[in-house]
């Protein structure tokens, strides 16, 4: 057998990935390793469960302490998370780039802006590692720039390295015995909306969370099995209730209700 060069460094990298697997600076040790192949400019390693997601590392905040845009994240913002969602309806194992899980019109949304392209900045791609029924660990990282398909070829190429490391590293975490108990998608929204003296229907609160995740009206109609125009009807008869006049209102109504939950 004919090994080159990059063979044996790789070899001798992931030997001693596999001798840190129980010391605290694995994960940075692991992202470092990926960074030299494709460049990232963020990173977060999770737990998706029940309940919120459980940070297990996470890149440093520039201005340092805790990183409020991420805390307004595990706060509520996750809900509306496509990789977060698609986890929750399709849970399994994989590389998933944005464009695999993100729904049609999510640039457009007030989370796109006001959240993902600053936190996150650009482009993201993920390492999912089902782990059973309910708990996925994932590798997010984030790019300034669009990743190019060579770069998600490449990390899919080392998946199945990065996916075993993922899974025993698993042994040396500390993780509750119960998760701590997530907002409903639409329990707080639905609090917030009695306290204004609003009541919405079950239905237009589920037409709310699928819209605000950047779901087309198309989209919401496939899920909820109605027209396109019933939810552009739901749609009129949310913002008449409310009296707002824009989806940006409707999502500042959804956040500041998830982080009063």
């Amino acid at each position: 057998m004919n090994l080159t060069l990059q063979d044996v460094a790789w070899h001798r990298t992931v030997g001693r990935l596999v001798e840190a697997l129980d010391q605290p600076g694995f994960w940075l040790a692991l992202i470092r390793v990926l960074d030299d192949y494709v460049s990232v400019d963020s990173w977060v390693v999770l737990l998706f469960s029940d309940g919120r997601p459980l940070v297990f590392a996470e890149c440093p905040y520039e201005g340092g302490g805790p990183d409020p845009l991420f805390n307004d994240y595990l706060r509520g913002l996750y809900l509306l998370d496509p990789f977060y969602i698609a986890n929750r309806d399709t849970p399994k194992s994989g590389l998933f780039a944005l464009a695999d899980v993100a729904p049609e019109c999510f640039e457009q949304t007030d989370y796109y802006r006001r959240y993902f392209t600053h936190n996150v900045v650009a482009d993201e791609i993920q390492y999912n590692v089902r782990l059973d029924d309910t708990r996925t660990l994932c590798i997010s990282l984030g790019s300034k720039k669009r990743f190019a398909p060579e770069q998600i070829a490449l990390l899919d190429l080392v998946r199945p390295w990065v996916a075993g490391l993922m899974r025993q590293r698993m042994a040396f975490e500390r993780v509750p015995a119960e998760p701590e108990p997530a907002p409903a998608q639409t329990g707080g929204l639905e609090k917030a909306m009695a306290r204004l003296g609003t009541p919405l229907t079950v239905r237009e609160l589920d037409v709310i969370r699928l819209i605000l995740s950047g779901r087309s009206n198309k989209e919401v109609a496939g899920k909820l099995a109605i027209s396109a125009e019933t939810v552009k009807v739901h749609r009129r008869n949310i913002y008449g209730k409310l009296n707002i006049k824009s989806q940006s209102e409707l999502f500042s109504l959804f956040l500041n209700a998830q982080l009063e939950s």
